[in-house]
């Protein structure tokens, strides 16, 4: 059996801008996609904390060292500059992998300037 578990999250990064004209996705400061450990074009799922909107959406990166948080296409509608996002990813993995794993969580400040990188260690022991 396989269990969907957080892969990795920027946690409360600040919402840059909103482009209703571009094709669709999140644009992300290429630093932060690679700190998280996120691909270019994976699957993210966004939390706005400001208006309680959840979607599914696909990453891809803004340039390195911009701060660049920017919704894109339809998205653009879920947010308004200035307000405060979770975007996190989830991977599949058996409960052996689950033994050896922790999940990548980038802390920013308001300017989505990386601040740290922590791991959730002991994913299983707390729970099983």
């Amino acid at each position: 059996m396989q269990r969907t578990v957080l892969l990795a999250k920027i946690h409360n990064c600040t919402l840059t801008g909103a482009n209703i004209n571009y094709v669709g996705s999140i644009s992300i400061d290429k630093i932060l996609l690679d700190k998280a450990g996120i691909l270019p074009y994976e699957q993210v799922q966004v939390v706005n904390n400001a208006n309680g909107e959840r979607f599914i959406t696909y990453a891809i990166p803004a340039p390195a060292h911009s701060g660049v948080i920017e919704l894109n296409g339809a998205a653009a509608r879920l947010g308004i500059t200035g307000d405060r996002l979770i975007i996190m990813t989830y991977g599949q993995f058996t409960v052996e992998e689950l033994n050896n794993y922790s999940p990548r969580v980038v802390i920013v400040d308001e300017k989505n300037c990386p601040l740290e990188v922590r791991h959730y260690n002991d994913l299983l022991s707390s729970t099983m």
